[in-house]
């Protein structure tokens, strides 16, 4: 796959850029557990199943559904609480995060490309853990997140130009992939930090190219 081929290439961020998805998963457990391990794990199946969509969404589905059906009733703490206090248990880790390896060299690999993150993470955090660990200037299409959808993203990017085709988006779940092809942009599967189960048969029945870390471009 000649990734320099592609005008604008858009990358996930967990999963993809970072290896952040068992930071996260620990804290959405985290958030659940205080209204038992029956919550938690709900949640957090929830969380897997439904891998990059916005904690907005998740804890808006967690608050609605998931804690009535075990509780009886609605839940005291609001979506805004529950919010607050996962991003207080995210925020520190995703500074320590491991990054993907040679991403400095991929970003010299596609110089005449250009560069967007569009994420299901929040979209100030993201913006300030990479303005953190100096990478930020390396995506010159933009950071882009929660609490806009990624599809939402991805069609305001075209429609104002920033996203210019031929362009790709790397991703590492079932969302990413579905999203990517409702905008019309090519996609690959990244698969070393996937928490999909059965990643392997999605990529074959949707005969998805697949590569295991960025860095494996560089070897192309």
């Amino acid at each position: 796959m000649e990734l320099a081929s592609y005008a604008t290439i858009v990358f996930d961020c967990d999963g993809v850029l970072l290896d952040s998805n068992v930071i996260k998963s620990k804290a959405f457990w985290q958030v659940g557990i205080q209204w038992g391990e029956q919550a938690a794990k709900a949640l957090l199946d929830y969380h897997v199943s439904n891998g990059g969509v916005s904690r907005y969404l998740k804890f808006s589905h967690f608050r609605s559904v998931i804690l009535p059906s075990i509780l009886g009733k609605e839940s005291p703490a609001t979506e805004e609480e529950m919010l607050q206090c996962y991003a207080q248990i995210v925020q520190a880790q995703l500074l320590q995060a491991k990054m993907a390896d040679q991403l400095d060299s991929l970003r010299e690999a596609t110089a005449g490309s250009k560069w967007l993150v569009v994420s299901g993470g929040d979209q100030a955090e993201i913006r300030a853990v990479f303005s953190s660990r100096n990478i930020a200037e390396w995506f010159d299409g933009g950071i882009f997140g929660s609490p806009d959808k990624k599809s939402l993203i991805l069609r305001r990017e075209l429609n104002h130009g920033n996203i210019i085709q031929p362009a790709v988006y790397l991703g590492d779940s079932v969302y990413d992939y579905e999203c990517a092809r409702e905008a019309g942009l090519d996609f690959i599967f990244v698969s070393n930090w996937s928490e999909v189960k059965d990643w392997p048969e999605f990529v074959s029945q949707k005969q998805l190219p697949v590569v295991g870390k960025l860095s494996d471009f560089l070897n192309d």
